[in-house]
């Protein structure tokens, strides 16, 4: 049956939650390495769907503590051959399989430039989690959808429990697996039917929601074969919106508690093209003919942030088997993507 093993996986995701929360002694090693270091700014080292997750470690950082997190550029050391200067750098490495010849090689110059490197992987013996000053694991066990759900979900997880034990606030998320097991009871059949994938599709979020939409996207594209944009709607209102007609689908992602500011003046101009609009979470505002596809309720933005994505998931899920794709393994991918 298409989609088998990617729906499994993402029925995990409570139960990967609960694991990560019981491993809450990693994190506070973490919080101990880093007090022990004199930190002034964090690079996050990902690609793909990692990369993803790392936008929400960067607003997680940025929010939360203050000082400056930027995205790396691995060619800068396997093309350009940069000599790096990483003194008081924390670089944190997310990777699935901790394989990617560049992300290590990256790693490697990091800490030689005197970098501390913490990494984030499914593989408890891959390269990037022995390189490591501490490796952190997802705790997401066999992954064989070529597509990742349940380790991403564990990225974003693992991402705020680092940066709440960095602060001293490690427990702020004990309920978030009962929060994860609501978002996959939720119908979502009428929304899956509403979506017609010969149109154009445009996901949009803000803040914490825009990783989110990157990786829907990136989901979407990599299991319904079309070009599908994830963007911040402040960057969409920059130059895309003037591609915007009645028969762009656009998806908004906002999880609960989400200042309604940050979406406002985007939504208010995405409406004036009458286009169909989807919103997945509960921290939208909806009006009659849009589409509600649900949401979590959660304590705030960020906990909303990391339950609201097995929401999409399972959307990507129904809505490639609905168009006759199989999202176990998508034509043209395998699992672990070695770049150099």
């Amino acid at each position: 049956m298409a989609g088998e093993i990617i729906r499994s996986e993402i029925n995990e995701i409570p139960a990967v939650f609960d694991r990560l929360l019981a491993n809450s002694k990693i994190f506070e090693e973490a919080r101990t390495l880093i007090g022990a270091k004199k930190i002034s700014s964090v690079l996050v080292l990902a690609r793909g769907t990692s990369d993803n997750a790392a936008f929400f470690l960067k607003y997680l950082i940025e929010t939360q503590i203050g000082i400056p997190v930027g995205l790396t550029s691995p060619s800068s050391v396997t093309i350009y051959k940069s000599q790096l200067h990483f003194e008081n750098v924390l670089v944190v490495a997310i990777s699935q399989s901790g394989q990617s010849p560049d992300l290590v090689a990256y790693a490697n110059a990091a800490k030689s430039a005197g970098a501390t490197l913490i990494s984030m992987t499914n593989a408890l013996n891959s390269p990037l989690a022995k390189l490591a000053d501490l490796h952190i694991d997802l705790l997401a066990g066999p992954e064989f959808a070529v597509a990742a759900t349940k380790s991403y979900a564990a990225e974003l997880l693992s991402s705020y429990l680092l940066v709440m034990a960095w602060i001293g606030k490690l427990h702020s998320a004990t309920n978030i697996s009962e929060i994860a097991k609501r978002v996959l009871a939720l119908n979502i059949e009428d929304a899956v039917e509403a979506c017609d994938i010969r149109n154009e599709i445009v996901i949009l979020g803000r803040g914490f929601s825009y990783p989110n939409a990157k990786e829907a996207a990136l989901k979407i594209q990599e299991t319904n074969k079309i070009s599908v944009q994830g963007l911040s709607t402040a960057d969409y209102l920059h130059g895309p919106i003037s591609a915007l007609t009645q028969s762009t689908q656009v998806f908004f992602m906002t999880p609960d508690r989400m200042p309604k500011e940050s979406m406002q003046e985007a939504v208010h101009k995405i409406r004036e093209s009458d286009p169909k609009i989807f919103w997945f979470g509960l921290g939208g505002m909806p009006e009659s003919g849009e589409i509600q596809v649900g949401g979590s309720s959660a304590p705030d933005e960020i906990i909303g942030s990391i339950a609201d994505a097995i929401l999409f998931q399972r959307f990507v899920l129904e809505l490639c088997v609905k168009n006759g794709f199989d999202p176990d393994s998508p034509a043209g991918l395998s699992k672990v993507t070695l770049t150099y």
